[in-house]
């Protein structure tokens, strides 16, 4: 590794790997460092993908690492510009189309799946009619999935272009313990073992680092705005409940305002034949989640997906991390550690999910570490009151949903740090240091995040 470098990229999610892939496109001189506390990709491991139970890897093999989170997810790009982020708030509808229309077509050259998904207009129309007679808005947006298996081959491709055929390089296992900033202009990082000068600093940690980037900001008096917290349960159902909508859309995206507190409650991250994750951030806090592969014979049968409820606070709190991590220690205090699982019955009969009950369950967990108990002592009221609800509405364009052998799993919390205030090419008050991705709260998925990189990369490429 070199003491100084022309750019240097905190974060090997897809923001960073972006950057790298759109810097060194119109520059090909310039020298890039990407560094992640997690592992290359192909030494990225998860025993719980093996043996169905987490070991507590230090970092977690799913949510650090090259390609973040993303190595092992769902692997959904959302060709829409309303979905997956806020870059409509930096940019028109036609230039962000443009953005995302050019990410797209890296992803697709790096062998993403030719097949979109939403396109049929007829079928969204019909159920887009349907929703809105319960008060449910049905968000369009065609869907490029990649699966599991895909998405990693596909960042993976993206890892050894640029270590093969750029000045890039990758520093592993690594943790960056501050950023320089000298007379507001950045001058690099230091790390454990010293210092690494740079003339251009790009921040993009992903949610596993929205913590770390919300200390920064604090120690270095960066401006931030609340981003709402978003915080809910994953939610199983056998496919035959929810094929009629995901056949055509794949992520049926669905918004409703609860009944009783008029909180916005949507649906994310739908994985039809997909199975339940367990992943963990720092602070031995264990979130769930979900994935599912595009290869049929590896689908199961059933289907998940969260089940978010949006709140934004107001000042003086500027804690949204804290307060979802509070959240999850929460579930993982009741089950000594992993994630719980409840049946709707149960949870509507004010009564705790134990394996006897979860045996006579006809829905099948799909998490099999999963423990029974009672999301009544873990979610508030309010957000209780706003799931059970919308579950309810959401049964009458999904009959079945609203069951008694609904799984409920608890507790899914997107840590979006709070929003750092840049100009429209991400780059903060400090002259040279760029913010991007989800950990800077400015995207929610794969796509957006990859058009931040792309931004941020053409505005360096220009000052080079």
């Amino acid at each position: 590794m070199r003491n100084s470098y022309d750019v240097i990229i905190i974060g090997a999610g897809p923001a960073g790997i972006f950057t790298a892939l759109e810097v060194t496109r119109l520059k090909p001189d310039m020298n890039v460092l990407i560094i992640d506390k997690g592992r290359s990709i192909e030494k990225r491991k998860c025993p719980a993908r093996v043996t169905g139970k987490c070991v507590n890897c230090e970092p977690c093999g799913i949510t650090f690492g090259w390609s973040g989170a993303g190595a092992f997810s769902d692997g959904k790009l959302s060709l829409s510009p309303e979905v997956g982020g806020r870059i409509l708030e930096y940019f028109s509808q036609e230039k962000a189309k443009d953005l995302i229309k050019y990410c797209d077509d890296i992803y697709l050259s790096f062998g993403a799946n030719k097949m979109v998904y939403g396109l049929n207009n007829e079928n969204t129309d019909k159920i887009k009619y349907e929703s809105s007679k319960y008060n449910i808005r049905l968000i369009e947006c065609p869907v490029r999935h990649l699966g599991t298996e895909l998405a990693y081959d596909v960042l993976k491709g993206m890892y050894h272009y640029l270590m093969d055929n750029t000045n890039t390089d990758f520093m592993e296992l690594t943790e960056v313990k501050d950023i320089i900033i000298e007379s507001n202009e950045v001058k690099g990082i230091i790390i454990e073992s010293g210092k690494i000068s740079a003339d251009y600093v790009v921040v993009a940690p992903g949610r596993g680092g929205a913590e770390w980037l919300s200390d920064q900001a604090k120690k270095h008096k960066l401006k931030t705005t609340n981003n709402a917290v978003d915080i809910g349960v994953r939610v199983e159902v056998p496919n035959s409940i929810m094929d009629h909508l995901t056949k055509d859309l794949y992520e049926a995206k669905l918004v409703y305002y609860s009944d009783t507190f008029e909180n916005k409650v949507r649906t994310f991250c739908m994985n039809p034949g997909g199975v339940v994750s367990e992943e963990h951030y720092e602070g031995d806090i264990a979130v769930v989640n979900g994935h599912s592969y595009s290869e049929k014979e590896l689908r199961t049968d059933n289907t998940n997906f969260a089940v978010l409820v949006s709140t934004t606070f107001t000042e003086p709190f500027d804690q949204p991390i804290d307060y979802g991590k509070y959240i999850a220690k929460l579930g993982n205090m009741l089950t000594g550690g992993g994630i719980m699982v409840q049946r709707l019955g149960d949870l509507l009969n004010g009564r705790r999910t134990d394996n006897s009950r979860l045996c006579k369950s006809t829905t099948i967990p799909t998490l099999k570490s999963a423990v029974p108990g009672d999301l009544s002592f873990v979610l508030p009221q309010r957000h209780l009151t706003a799931i059970v609800e919308a579950l309810k509405a959401f049964d009458n364009i999904a009959p079945g949903m609203y069951s008694k052998n609904t799984l409920l799993y608890g507790v899914e919390v997107k840590f979006y740090s709070s929003k750092f205030e840049t100009n429209n090419k991400f780059e903060t008050a400090v002259k040279n240091l760029y913010t991007i991705g989800d950990g800077a709260g400015i995207t929610r998925g794969l796509m957006q995040a990859s058009v931040t990189g792309v931004v941020v990369a053409r505005d360096i490429s220009s000052k080079f």
